[in-house]
């Protein structure tokens, strides 16, 4: 039975998160249901990269799911799109995979994106795709800040309480602040992240941001070890998984 690769672009707004939940419309699901249509009825199972929280988007998310049917890989992108409608959630490539591929094991990085709409006056084109911060944000001294929180550590002080990781060790490859008109945008980067990692880093820069705190605060916050000495949760809408990266590239049809 082949397996397909799938790259995925989706608003995470109308859903429960990536995962199938007893209660709420879940990503996953939406395509698992669409895929049975080209699986006999049969609902199959299909897995991501990562798995992305209620709320949050993607423009380059990757998942896998294996069919009964050998089908071209063109024919199951236009298939998914089809019987994924009304949705919001689009395939936008697809690839036929090795055996021994996944979609989770197999990725080398991830990168996300969350934006700030930092003004006054609150977001309508953009609503539901930021974070809207009022008050003025340095964005120099956010990234100042971020460059002391890169490479290889014990990110325990970033993680959420419900992390299910075996350990707290992430390398964090980059993690860049930057400020486009009246956007903050947050470039972040790792082979994988921990539960809720790049959001509270996100809340974390933007108390240094608005002045509240130092630029050596949230490395000392990560020294610290203790979640509760770091920032707030960032709110999910501003946060996209822009791409993961594999050792050797897809061919997306």
């Amino acid at each position: 039975m082949p397996s397909y690769a799938l790259l995925l672009e989706y608003d995470g707004g109308p859903f429960v998160g990536w995962q199938r939940q007893v209660d709420g419309l879940s990503i996953q699901q939406v395509l698992e249901e669409a895929a049975a249509h080209l699986n006999g009825g049969e609902v199959p199972i299909v897995t991501a990269a990562g798995r992305t929280d209620a709320g949050v988007h993607a423009e380059g998310q990757v998942a896998q799911v294996t069919l009964a049917v050998d089908m071209p890989p063109e024919r199951v992108r236009e298939a998914l799109n089809f019987h994924a409608k009304p949705h919001p959630v689009v395939v936008l490539g697809a690839a036929v995979m090795p055996d021994d591929w996944s979609a989770r094991f197999s990725a080398t990085g991830r990168a996300y994106r969350f934006r700030i709409l930092n003004r006054r006056a609150r977001p309508a084109l953009d609503l539901g795709r930021v974070w809207h911060v009022q008050r003025r944000l340095d964005a120099v001294a956010m990234h100042d800040a971020a460059q002391g929180l890169l490479g290889k550590h014990d990110f325990s002080a970033y993680r959420a309480a419900s992390c299910q990781a075996k350990s707290p060790l992430r390398t964090l490859d980059r993690l860049d602040v930057a400020r486009l008109g009246d956007e903050v945008v947050i470039t972040a980067a790792a082979r994988s992240f921990l539960h809720h990692q790049v959001r509270n880093l996100v809340g974390t820069l933007a108390e240094v941001g608005a002045g509240k705190r130092p630029t050596s605060w949230p490395r000392s916050v990560l020294d610290g070890r203790e979640r509760s000495r770091a920032g707030q949760t960032a709110p999910p809408e501003g946060l996209t998984l822009t791409s993961v990266r594999y050792a050797e590239p897809i061919d997306w049809r």
